[in-house]
C-alpha cells in the first residue's frame, strides 16, 4: 500500500513539474505573420523583411535590461546590417501598465541612437506571435531569430535565455545564417 502511494505521489509530482518544463514549440518553424505599428500610423508586416536575417526583440520601453539588449542589437545592426541582418524592436505594454509604451518608442530609439526600426504592438498580438497564454510567466526581453527564408531558428521561449542577449553568442548564431540564401533548404523545413 505504501509503495503504491509513493509511486502515485512521484508520478503526480512528475506530471505537475512537466507542465512547467515542456519546451516551447519546436524549432525551426515558420514564423507567423506579425504587424509592427509605427507612431505615424503605418504598419509594417514582419514578412516584408523576408530575405534578411531578422533579430526581433520584444521589449518594455522603460526596462534597463531591454535597453541593454537594444544596444547590443544596435551594435550588431551596424556591424552585420550590410551583410543582411535586420534588427527590429517591438515595444509592448507591461502588465497593468497605466499608459501605452507606444508613446515612448521614438523617445527611447532617439535616446539610444538606434539605427534599426522600433515600433510597438499590443500585448495580445505579442502573446499570439510568441504562442503564449496570457497567464504564462514571461521574462523580457524576448528574442526571436528568423532566417532569410522566414523560419524561426532560435528564440528565448517563455523564460529568459541570456545566451541570446550576449553579443558574441548572437554573432556565432548569425554568421552561418547570413551565409545562407533566402531559398528554403532542407535544414529549415525540418
Amino acid at each position: 500500500m505504501k509503495h503504491r502511494k509513493l509511486t502515485s505521489a512521484l508520478l503526480g509530482l512528475m506530471l505537475f513539474n512537466t507542465e512547467f518544463v515542456l519546451p516551447a514549440a519546436s524549432l525551426p518553424r515558420t514564423s507567423p505573420e506579425f504587424s509592427i505599428n509605427e507612431l505615424t500610423g503605418k504598419s509594417t508586416m514582419l514578412s516584408s523583411f523576408k530575405g534578411k536575417v531578422v533579430v526581433l526583440e520584444f521589449l518594455f520601453v522603460r526596462s534597463q535590461h531591454c535597453t541593454r539588449v537594444a544596444r547590443v542589437l544596435n551594435q550588431l545592426q551596424l556591424e552585420l546590417g550590410p551583410r543582411g541582418l535586420q534588427a527590429i524592436g517591438v515595444a509592448f505594454d507591461a502588465p497593468n501598465a497605466a499608459t501605452t509604451g507606444g508613446e515612448f518608442v521614438n523617445e527611447m530609439a532617439e535616446s539610444l541612437r538606434l539605427t534599426y526600426p522600433v515600433g510597438y504592438a499590443q500585448r495580445a498580438a505579442v502573446d499570439t506571435y510568441l504562442g503564449r497564454a496570457g497567464n504564462d510567466m514571461m521574462s523580457i526581453p524576448q528574442i526571436v531569430v528568423i532566417d532569410r527564408a522566414g523560419t524561426i531558428r532560435a528564440a528565448t521561449g517563455g523564460q529568459t535565455n541570456p545566451s541570446l542577449e550576449d553579443i558574441n553568442t548572437l554573432r556565432v548564431l548569425l554568421e552561418p545564417l547570413l551565409k545562407e540564401s533566402a531559398a528554403p533548404n532542407s535544414k529549415s523545413n525540418t
